[in-house]
């Protein structure tokens, strides 16, 4: 079984049925061998919220040293971003073995007029997943209510109701006190029930079970006497733990005060609003009754989140905003949030599903002065007819329909002027479509064979029949991007008219990203680019990508940096006692100043000083000794004409170094410290983003790739989107595969071979495989890699790598010099 015929098997599900329970989800369970069984659960309910407080403790969690499991819904663009271990997507692979495994259980339930939902399937995947991979706490979030979903088939450690407003009246009632009684059934039995519910909310879950409260100022918690909730209450809020937002610190982040009884933390976050905070007091406060984090923990879990789609904003110039708030309550929170930035005029791309409340939401959200309706490529979704109706009565709008959100969004933000503002709402699956904009990432593929081809069309999830078909006809130009599927198709008839070839992913959903491959000579890209650029919506701008990619458009470089002039050396210079290669060998000050100035007399543009090593089963090291090792090199090297790289993933180490004469920072955990972030963006120096599973490398944490190359695009894709929202231009920015960290040695081997393809990132690419154990797969042991190292610098050239960062700085200067001889590259030496 193909994934997209497993996708497509799941999909096929019912989405409802009318006999509520969990009956059927602990049926599926137990011909699994009920894999939630002994497993340490935390459930979050609510109405509004639970996603984001699901996502800040999953973080806190990790944070803390934990192995997590996190299910969520809805998606963006791919259902496998429900489940998440260590915020890795399930693998393909795996929802294929699951399908396998179920899918007669699945029909024998079906026969008897049990059919699982398709949320209840996705539940059950969920447990047996984080079964697999052996999680320390599964963090679920609920789907509908409480009592009745299929997440309530566990008894939770812990569990939240976040807060309590009308939704789904026709299934778990029609009053706020019926919802709240329905939602407070999740509550556990060790420990109070977590809630930022109050007034009437708060009161029914109250009759229902003992409760803690999260709330800040205008939040009244009502408590009573004799309550069994923990002591400690704020005196004028009546909570017990207290939470502030106490301002805006950037454009993209707030920071927030949260206090509970014998603990308090302040930090930035990047979820803004004052419900925002509630949402991290609720999730700080769950991760203390299952886990033990310090307050510092907690701090980096609220900071580090990642949520995208959440009022996302995207650009500044105009200010584009992406917020997925699906109804009237939700739109309340965005309109307020927006309120705090200034703007001229409003341009309101709208998108929303059929059984919500259009009308309310049209009247929730702030006056805007020309809305733009759209259609979102799901079944559920609301045509435009229908909220061109709610609108015209609750707004003085100029209204428009589109038929894509892409095209309503490129015509808005054209339209729009530079101090205007572009809000993108109304449901994720609206902001999921326009999320493509920049998601999007037109990337070349090597097509040299027919293996070649039929090998990337496969990793494509395109069906095996049309693979045999089409390989022939795809040893040209090739480019693999994705779209919607609706655009794939056109785009593959468009070049197969104009003498080319193309493939498209199988599968028939038509809300998430689907995979086009296309094939050509220059001249037929030529003409497809013409075609794109006549074409109404966002056609001009994909035409753009196409020339990018392909390597028409003009490389517009600035100069300032020696790896925009051809393939650069990075040398290594590892300040450690114990780093694989050299540790020991430069831990002295004079060593390591001796070292450097070699490296610079072989010809190494950059040196890379490091003080902690992150070899596999290395200790981590303070930032303190880390400094103490970094410091006195740094000061002794000032003189160098050369650029000085800091090695760290500290932030506190790497704005010592700057201080000391660093010009660039080299991240191995990929600046997902929004702390390292905000200092490369405050410094306006070069930084690194390397992808790793874990830093120090832990050897017993290999993932499981479908496709490296595409897992790690599309997770390097996002960290550069939200380095880029911190401030930091992408001409300053570098991508590191991570060769060896977390990937085995096959996998590392295909990274680089196609290097070429993290090109599509829009930065410089660079690749540090000095001497790493992946070239124990062609028979050279860890005293014999100088040779093999060598040779892969020369393939790295011919990839288009911009740095190379290896220890031997003269060898591998000579197999740059050669492979770019080799292509006929000027050499300038």
């Amino acid at each position: 079984m193909e994934y997209y015929e497993a996708a497509d098997t799941l999909e096929r599900l019912p989405q409802l049925r009318p006999k509520l329970g969990t009956g059927t989800t602990a049926s599926l369970l137990d011909s699994l061998g009920d894999p939630h069984e002994d497993m340490t659960t935390v459930q979050i309910a609510g109405s509004n919220g639970k996603g984001s407080t699901a996502r800040m403790l999953a973080r806190i969690l990790r944070e803390a040293g934990l192995d997590v499991g996190l299910y969520t819904s809805p998606d963006l663009n791919d259902r496998r971003e429900r489940i998440r271990v260590q915020g890795r997507k399930i693998p393909k692979r795996a929802v294929v073995q699951f399908v396998e495994q179920s899918w007669s259980n699945i029909v024998d339930r079906s026969v008897e007029g049990e059919a699982p939902t398709f949320f209840e399937a996705f539940t059950v995947m969920a447990f047996w997943h984080f079964a697999r991979e052996n999680v320390d706490v599964a963090v679920l979030e609920v789907g509908i209510g409480g009592r009745y979903d299929a997440t309530s088939v566990v008894d939770p450690e812990a569990a939240a109701v976040t807060n309590i407003s009308l939704e789904h009246t026709d299934i778990i009632g029609d009053t706020i006190q019926e919802i709240a009684r329905d939602k407070a059934q999740v509550a556990p039995v060790h420990v109070p029930l977590v809630t930022g519910a109050s007034g009437t909310s708060l009161e029914t879950i109250r009759e229902e079970t003992d409760v803690l409260t999260v709330g800040g100022d205008g939040t009244r918690s009502d408590a009573v006497d004799g309550s069994k909730g923990v002591s400690g209450r704020h005196p004028r809020t009546g909570v017990d733990v207290q939470v502030t937002e106490t301002g805006m610190v950037s454009l993209t982040e707030s920071s927030v005060s949260l206090s509970g009884p014998g603990w308090k933390v302040q930090t930035r976050t990047p979820l803004l609003g004052r419900h925002q905070a509630v949402n991290a007091g609720i999730a700080a406060t769950l991760a203390r009754q299952v886990a033990d984090p310090t307050e510092d923990e907690i701090a980096a879990g609220i900071r580090n989140v990642r949520w995208p789609g959440r009022f996302e904003v995207m650009d500044d110039t105009p200010l584009v905003i992406l917020d997925g708030a699906h109804n009237p309550d939700a739109c309340e929170k965005l309109s307020a949030l927006l309120d705090r930035f200034d703007y001229e005029e409003l341009h309101l791309v709208f998108g929303a599903m059929r059984d919500k409340d259009h009308r309310a939401m049209c009247q929730s959200l702030p006056s805007a002065d020309r809305v733009s309706l759209v259609e979102p490529s799901v079944d559920r979704a609301q045509d435009t007819d229908t909220l061109a109706a709610a609108f015209d009565r609750g707004t003085d709008a100029e209204v428009d329909q589109f038929g894509s959100v892409l095209g309503a969004l490129d015509r808005a933000i054209r339209d729009a002027d530079d101090p205007d503002c572009v809000l993108v709402t109304g449901s994720l699956y609206t902001v999921g479509e326009a999320r493509d904009r920049w998601t999007r990432t037109p990337r070349p593929v090597r097509a040299d064979t027919v293996t070649d081809a039929r090998t990337f069309m496969k990793s494509a999830d395109v069906p095996v029949s049309e693979c045999r078909e089409r390989a022939t006809r795809m040893v040209h130009r090739t480019i693999r991007l994705h779209v919607r599927r609706e655009e794939a198709t056109e785009l593959k008839e468009r070049m197969l008219s104009l003498g080319g070839s193309g493939a498209v992913s199988g599968g028939t959903t038509a809300d998430r990203h689907t995979e086009v491959v296309l094939s050509g000579t220059r001249d037929q890209f030529e003409g497809l680019v013409r075609e794109l650029r006549g074409r109404v919506g966002d056609g001009r701008r994909l035409a753009t990508q196409l020339n990018e990619a392909l390597g028409i458009a003009v490389d517009e470089t600035s100069g300032n940096y020696p790896w925009e002039n051809g393939t650069t050396v990075m040398g290594v210079l590892n300040v450690t006692p114990d780093s694989f290669h050299d540790g020991g060998e430069h831990d002295t000050v004079e060593d390591a100043v001796k070292r450097a100035r070699e490296m610079v007399a072989s010809g190494a543009d950059v040196v890379d000083v490091g003080g902690e090593s992150t070899r596999p089963g290395a200790d981590p090291v303070s930032g303190e000794v880390e400094l103490k090792r970094v410091l006195p090199v740094l000061d002794r090297l000032g003189d160098l004409d050369t650029m000085l790289s800091i090695d760290t993933r500290k932030p506190t180490v790497a704005e010592a170094a700057l201080d000391a004469g660093a010009d660039m920072v080299n991240d191995v955990c990929g600046l997902t410290d929004a702390a390292m972030r905000h200092l490369i963006a405050d410094r306006d120096v070069p930084a690194v983003l390397m992808h790793s599973v874990s830093t120090p490398v832990d050897s017993q944490r290999n993932r499981t790739y479908d496709d490296v190359v595409d897992d790690v695009l599309e997770e390097l894709g996002e960290r550069v989107l939200l380095a880029e929202r911190s401030g930091i231009d992408r001409s300053r920015m570098i991508v590191d595969p991570g060769i060896g960290f977390g990937k085995r040695a096959t996998e590392s081997f295909e990274l680089l071979d196609r290097l070429e393809e993290f090109r599509a990132l829009g930065t410089a690419v660079m690749v540090g495989h000095s001497h790493k154990s992946m070239f124990e797969r062609v028979g050279y042991g860890p005293d014999d890699r100088l040779a093999p190292t060598v040779a892969a610098t020369a393939l790295a050239t011919e990839r288009g790598a911009d740095l190379v960062r290896v220890h031997d700085v003269a060898s591998n200067v000579a197999a740059i010099a050669t492979a770019e001889g080799t292509a006929g590259a000027p050499i300038d030496r």
